[in-house]
């Protein structure tokens, strides 16, 4: 197929290239053209906008920052609507909040451009290998018409529902990873207050009914005290934002959440933003009594 790529840093990169490892054309935008340089080496082509993207294309993907990042992208005066013609899929793997997907697809719809809230779980490692899970909200025929790109990208494609519902499957998918790396701390540091071996006790935990991914990787890395990220603090506090608003919005409290939430919001305002969520380790390990201002 004919697909476009927009939002090309850790990620986008990664997935852009397992896209053009698939076979399709691969075309892209980047206000940084220097950054995709080995991209366009391999045999992917430069746009000067997302609208001149759009119409060369039958995919758009898009994987940027934050909500309004997806709208300017989508709907801004150089968009991709601009570009819009029958039959365009719009596939957006950022994380935002659930109802800027609806809306951004009831605005494209009437530009005969079919939205999929498409966004992802598995961190860089998951994008250089192309095994992502990847949450689909939208219209299940306009999933089908793209699948074959998302294969390139992803090993579990699941379409949640309608448009939105990859965003809540997202959201809730950023509520478990917190909390358990919150509850995976506690362990580590519990085992070392008890003068046990942590590493011992992960390797314990890894057989039985408390082995995850989590206790898998964040559990090494808190062992390693080593946090380059995976994926940084300052992205995790932003999708714990989404959280708490949408949370709020439906008149529900989500106290573990709301807790973990607190923890990652210190983490990036002692200047560790760009450090991997699971640092959050770090000030469990230092605090003997309840943080200041967490419930």
């Amino acid at each position: 197929m004919k697909v476009g790529y927009i939002g090309l840093g850790i990620m986008g990169r990664a997935c852009a290239a397992n896209v053009l490892r698939a076979g399709h054309t691969l075309f892209l935008y980047a206000r940084r053209p220097d950054t995709v340089s080995d991209l366009l080496a391999q045999g992917a082509q430069l746009c000067a906008s997302p609208a001149e993207l759009a119409a060369q294309v039958e995919v758009v993907v898009t994987n940027v920052s934050d909500t309004p990042d997806v709208e300017q992208v989508l709907l801004g005066e150089h968009g991709v609507i601009h570009g819009a013609h029958p039959g365009l899929v719009a596939v957006d793997m950022s994380t935002i909040k659930p109802l800027a997907a609806k809306a951004m697809a009831a605005q494209l719809a009437i530009a005969g451009v079919d939205f999929l809230d498409a966004p992802v779980s598995g961190g860089e490692v998951g994008a250089i290998n192309g095994t992502l899970t990847i949450m689909v909200g939208g219209k299940a025929e306009a999933l089908e018409r793209v699948r074959p790109v998302l294969q390139a990208m992803g090993k579990t494609i699941t379409h949640i529902g309608e448009s939105g519902a990859g965003q809540v499957a997202k959201a809730c998918n950023q509520i478990v990873v917190a909390v358990s790396i919150e509850a995976v701390a506690e362990a580590m540091k519990f085992a070392r207050a008890c003068e046990v071996d942590p590493a011992k006790v992960r390797e314990a935990l890894l057989g039985g009914f408390a082995g995850s991914r989590i206790l898998d990787v964040h559990g090494q890395r808190m062992i390693d005290d080593n946090f380059v990220p995976g994926f940084k603090a300052r992205l995790h506090q932003k999708d714990m934002g989404i959280v708490a608003e949408t949370a709020e919005a439906l008149g529900i409290h989500l106290e573990a959440a709301s807790h973990a939430a607190a923890l990652i919001d210190a983490l990036v305002a002692q200047g560790d933003g760009e450090l991997d969520s699971s640092a959050i380790a770090r000030l469990i390990a230092q605090r003997n009594t309840r943080p200041a201002g967490v419930a």
